[in-house]
């Protein structure tokens, strides 16, 4: 290698190691709206096709790998209420069946008074679905519902095709949309706590029952109680559930000492509720800057995202975005995301927010508020924001503003309203209780800064002896402010 050659290579080194300073001292928002971006190019990588799920596509020397796209019959019971309101039952779980990752062929729904106890649905509508499972070469079944251990095996055995349940099908688009540490073990061991009851024995599965002295013919090491695979399966999930519980108790720990400095400083939250799919990334975005990640799917967002913010005032508040809620959310998903969903619990408020353009409006108000109400936050102030309000029927969103109190229109893609929902958000936050009037020395700006922050000032002005300040703090603040203003012996 010639002196020359050395030259450029080293002339080319340095460039790297330039660069990657370059790359280093990016703005963090910058950093936030790439990760954002290659985290949605991510999730739709592999691409679904009406194949094999092992086939490979070879593209310019790379390979790319392709997810089969399950070919699904949809099942639903009407037990209550109106025919529009088992419609739109039906097209939620057309949506969750396309988030993941299928095509819907066809979609029944059955008048019952409540479901079979054996088939779920009647015998009679039975044979219609198995009819329709051979003409349309369905490979899977989905209820729209909650199926018993008993109701899934019977259902299997009579269409001779995989039976997935409601609460099974939003379990899979978490498992798929899961990215964090906690979310992975959340929603493991929400599976697991699913699977538990409905563990199947095949083939050679009991083939370990033996005990007693003959031991079942199986001879030297046989002898003894015995136990099932099915038992032992069933002790490592209990296992695994226990073990799952202890990593998700102590990567609480961080989750909450974040919770306790913020509440420490007196800095008030605001969470960011509402049904999946309704504009609460969106809206954070919008509000924040934040970079989450966005898409048009339900369940975009698991991973909970606390982001700082301030009213016009200058004062500090915190906006979170959590995960999205769903008629009939499992309660394996409740108790597992325990976590996660005590940054609405223990918010100071919550901007509900609605989707303007769904059929049914209020029924997702009545879902959210229930699931709300089950984590512990139903006396939080809630101010309810309807979304989309650009594409709604106007009559709906009329309806919505005139039966909610603390309702606001808005729509994050044009932009409409959001100055009005900021302007209430800043309204609606709790407000220092200790009235102040004192006059603080130049040397404990710091403490002027603190008021600045999460205090609330009516007056201020600049005298030879200190900042004279009349406002609002809390107590701590308001006693530290009031020490430092005294008179030095």
């Amino acid at each position: 290698m010639t002196q020359e050659d050395d030259g450029y290579d080293k002339l080319f080194e340095d460039l790297l190691r330039e660069s990657a300073r370059a790359a280093a001292d990016f703005d963090a928002e910058e950093v936030d709206e790439v990760e954002s971006q290659q985290d949605l190019s991510d999730r739709h990588a592999l691409r679904r096709v009406k194949s094999f799920s092992t086939e490979l596509q070879d593209i310019s020397e790379a390979e790319y790998r392709q997810l089969q796209l399950e070919r699904v019959v949809l099942v639903g019971i009407w037990t209550e209420g109106t025919a529009e309101m088992a419609d739109n039952s039906l097209e939620e779980l057309r949506a969750l069946a396309e988030t993941a990752g299928s095509e819907v062929l066809e979609g029944l729904i059955q008048r019952r008074d409540k479901p079979d106890p054996s088939t779920y649905i009647g015998a009679g509508k039975l044979e219609d679905l198995r009819a329709i499972v051979r003409a349309t070469g369905a490979d899977t079944v989905i209820c729209d519902g909650e199926l018993s251990p008993s109701q899934l095996r019977t259902l299997e055995d009579k269409l001779k095709v995989k039976v997935v349940d409601r609460t099974a099908l939003i379990l899979d688009i978490f498992a798929q949309h899961a990215k964090s540490r906690e979310g992975k073990a959340q929603v493991e061991l929400a599976q697991i706590a699913y699977l538990l009851p409905r563990l199947r024995g095949w083939g050679d599965s009991l083939s370990r029952q033996v005990g007693g002295r003959a031991a079942g013919g199986a001879g030297i090491g046989g002898r003894g109680p015995g136990e099932t695979k099915i038992e032992t399966d069933r002790r490592r999930i209990r296992d695994k559930m226990a073990k799952l519980r202890r990593e998700i108790s102590e990567m609480k720990t961080a989750r909450d000492t974040k919770r306790q400095e913020r509440r420490r400083n007196n800095i008030p939250s605001v969470a960011i509720a509402g049904y999946t799919n309704a504009g609460k990334s969106s809206l954070l975005n919008a509000l924040t800057g934040a970079g989450v990640l966005v898409e048009n799917a339900l369940f975009a967002t698991l991973d909970p995202t606390v982001r700082k913010s301030q009213t016009s005032e200058g004062r500090i508040y915190t906006l979170s975005d959590t995960v999205g809620f769903v008629r009939h959310l499992p309660h394996q998903l409740i108790d597992a995301f325990k976590s996660t969903l005590e940054e609405v619990s223990g918010a100071d408020l919550i901007v509900h927010v609605v989707d303007g353009s769904h059929p049914d409006p209020f029924e997702q108000i009545r879902a959210v508020r229930e699931v709300i109400t089950e984590i512990g936050g139903g006396d939080i102030p809630e101010i309810i924001a309807i979304n989309k309000v650009d594409i709604a029927s106007p009559e709906i969103v009329m309806e919505l503003l005139r039966k909610e109190k603390n309702s606001y229109a808005f729509s994050v893609k044009s932009g409409f309203g959001l100055e009005g929902l900021l302007h209430a958000i800043e309204k609606s936050l709790p407000h220092p209780s200790v009235e102040i009037d004192l006059v603080i020395p130049y040397d404990r700006g710091d403490l002027v800064h603190a008021i600045h922050e999460s205090g609330e000032i009516l007056l201020e002005e600049h005298l030879p002896e200190g900042t004279h300040i009349r406002g609002y703090a809390d107590g701590a603040l308001a006693e530290a402010a009031k020490k430092a203003s005294e008179p030095r012996v």
